[in-house]
């Protein structure tokens, strides 16, 4: 594929070009996944993507493979672990917020709600559409859903990481209009659910 114009962000990195070209804005239905790049965009907070994208193989291996129910259960040695772990990012607060995070999670699933509705049903189920020639760091949606994730107790979840995490699942589409995934993002809107 590379002959083919992308996002100018990606252009810089083959690992940024290869999550650009393969996953960054295809609409995410798998719960686990929409809450693993969640946790992911928390922790990124502060920092460049890249730096979570070359950490992503240990984060999942530290996170239990981002196993909500797993992570759940983490305790005080596990965030001892995670803190000595020179692999990811050792921030203790976001360490804990993804430990609390994965038990909202489990707490959303017991009562039947999966995270994937829950995530979706901001928009309808429908893939917003970006303009194509800028990008946002925030939108009234992300205000909104960073607010209710805020109010049920996820951390690191504010209007702009909120935006990261929209554009990262596909929930809106953000590739630029001379980018050649905007056009087959849009054709995957219609195979949703």
């Amino acid at each position: 594929m590379t002959d083919h114009r992308r996002c100018a962000w990606a252009e810089s990195d083959p690992l940024m070009r290869a999550y650009h070209d393969d996953e960054w804005g295809v609409p995410q239905d798998d719960s686990r996944m929409l809450w693993e790049m969640l946790m992911l965009e928390g922790f990124q907070a502060g920092l460049a993507w890249i730096t979570v994208l070359r950490k992503r193989d240990a984060f999942r291996k530290a996170f239990a493979g981002f196993n909500p129910k797993k992570v759940a259960r983490f305790g005080q040695a596990d965030i001892k672990r995670l803190m000595a772990d020179a692999g990811i990012i050792r921030a203790q607060a976001k360490i804990e917020a993804t430990i609390r995070g994965a038990q909202i999670y489990c707490e959303m699933e017991d009562q039947g709600e999966r995270f994937t509705d829950f995530c979706w049903s901001f928009t309808g189920g429908k893939v917003l559409n970006g303009n194509g020639h800028s990008l946002v760091a925030s939108s009234p949606q992300s205000e909104h859903i960073s607010k209710e994730m805020k109010r049920r107790g996820f951390k690191f979840v504010g209007p702009t990481i909120v935006y990261a995490w929209m554009q990262a699942v596909g929930i809106v589409n953000d590739h630029s209009t001379t980018c050649f995934r905007r056009a087959q993002i849009n054709a995957l809107q219609g195979e949703r659910r």
